[in-house]
């Protein structure tokens, strides 16, 4: 097999995945070099492309080789090293054998293991988050030494901790550097990190399997749960259900629960009162935007991690110029390296102004599904509150599948799968059924096009606009 065609197959596989702004960030830049056997080699254009793929992706890359080459599939990394003081010039490329042949868990529940009768944990932690290297700063101090304090003596002070704060400010790191910190002063500790939408997967499969008690067995026995971005639970009875309990059951035994979520908890919507209520027993811990001295550490502590130099007053000019998240400073140079070593330029404040340019070029002319929904909300006189709930109210429904039927034509960065979670943590098979919805009524109900036909007609304003 050609190893260009292998390598594509894998990629449509990811597109399916990833939203479009996320592939073309890190996987565009990436050439399959050769198919041996059952091994695929690809060349990674610097160490920054090659941590994100193992740290974020590398499930995906296992499911896709498993895929197209079989269970003895592998694939491995050829490593550029380039020198950004002389434009164009390359280290020795050296090579990082990946073995994919492994299980995947990425959505395994793990029970009782079969002929064992103790319970195994897997913590789920990605060693690289520590407290270390997680720049302190005044949008963070207290998070940080709250979670240090938590590290060294879990159950007492702050139970539950929870972070919440916007996109891309540290909280999944944070919450991870607790639980690493936990790992090493208490070797012995159960402890699992999981997402909030991987806890509900968890709990539907064991109700499926009708195996709820040994999934309520297993997280009665931690010592430690870390839960990312419980805004999730909303609008999911049943899981929220489930975890009252475990929530109850841990904090009455001075087991930790540490939280977090991209709002406060007084602002997160169809959540039960008594799991809000709870949430507030604890230490409750924003992260705002950093100011720029924190921004620029943390730009130098990445760069010192990948080992690349970049000019001190290149370095200013990112920190200066971008202020909203930290994953954004990461895309910026992530764009920055791919262009120095494609296009053989020295990194300068002058290509570094050209790539910020180009890449709040692509952001400012995005659509997002905010957009779509407060236009829709505007034009059916809705409150947008009222269309994320799960009311049945005819006028409601109506809003909220137009506002689906829009989001998929538009907002292309989107999975089915993301569109239902926001719209209350629906599937993708309820979301194609609302455009179908939608599609069938434009072609049947005059009144219903015409109303259909100003929406749109704001939504490509909007794009213009913008």
């Amino acid at each position: 097999m050609d190893p260009h065609t292998v390598w594509n197959r894998i990629m449509d596989s990811v597109k399916e995945e990833v939203d479009a702004l996320e592939f073309n960030r890190w996987f565009a830049s990436i050439k399959a070099i050769k198919l041996d056997e059952n091994i695929l080699t690809i060349e990674v254009p610097n160490q920054f492309v090659y941590e994100r793929l193992e740290n974020q992706y590398l499930h995906l890359l296992k499911k896709g080789v498993k895929n197209e080459l079989g269970n003895k599939g592998k694939l491995e990394y050829q490593l550029l090293m380039p020198d950004f003081k002389n434009a164009g010039t390359k280290a020795k490329t050296k090579t990082n054998p990946v073995a994919v042949n492994t299980k995947d868990l990425s959505n395994y529940n793990p029970f009782v293991i079969p002929g064992i009768k103790t319970y195994h944990v897997d913590p789920n932690l990605n060693e690289q988050y520590q407290f270390d290297n997680f720049i302190e700063g005044d949008c963070n101090r207290v998070a940080r030494q709250a979670g240090i304090n938590i590290s060294k003596n879990p159950g007492r002070l702050f139970n539950p901790l929870i972070i919440y704060g916007g996109v891309g400010l540290g909280k999944t790191h944070l919450a991870q550097a607790i639980g690493n910190g936990l790992k090493q002063n208490f070797p012995d500790q159960k402890l699992t990190y999981i997402s909030t939408d991987k806890f509900t997967n968890q709990f539907i499969m064991a109700v499926k399997n009708n195996s709820a008690n040994e999934f309520a067995n297993f997280y009665n026995n931690l010592d430690t749960i870390i839960l990312d971005d419980i805004q999730f639970l909303a609008g999911k009875a049943g899981t929220q259900e489930v975890f009252f309990h475990l929530f109850n059951h841990l904090q009455q035994g001075n087991k930790q629960i540490i939280l977090t979520a991209d709002r406060a908890p007084k602002d997160l919507v169809e959540i039960e009162d008594r799991l809000i209520s709870r949430f507030k027993w604890g230490l409750t811990i924003e992260l705002t935007q950093p100011d720029f001295e924190t921004r620029l550490a943390i730009l130098l502590s990445k760069l010192d991690k990948l080992k690349i130099e970049l000019p001190m007053d290149v370095c200013e000019f990112i920190a200066m110029k971008l202020k909203d998240n930290i994953r954004e400073m990461e895309g910026v140079l992530i764009s920055l390296v791919a262009q120095s070593t494609i296009n053989k330029k020295a990194i300068t404040k002058e290509l570094t102004d050209e790539v910020i340019s180009e890449y709040s070029n692509k952001a400012s002319k995005s659509l997002g599904m905010d957009d779509i929904i407060q236009i829709v909300c505007d034009q059916l006189k809705v409150d947008r509150e009222l269309l994320l709930t799960k009311t049945r109210k005819s006028h409601i429904v109506q809003a909220r599948q137009l506002a689906t039927y829009f989001t998929r034509k538009y907002v292309k960065s989107l999975s089915l799968k993301n569109i239902g979670e926001y719209f209350g943590g629906k599937d993708h098979s309820t979301v194609l059924h609302s455009c179908k919805v939608v599609e069938n009524m434009i072609q049947t109900d005059p009144s219903f096009k015409d109303t259909a036909n100003l929406i749109e007609k704001k939504i490509l304003k909007t794009i213009r606009v913008k």
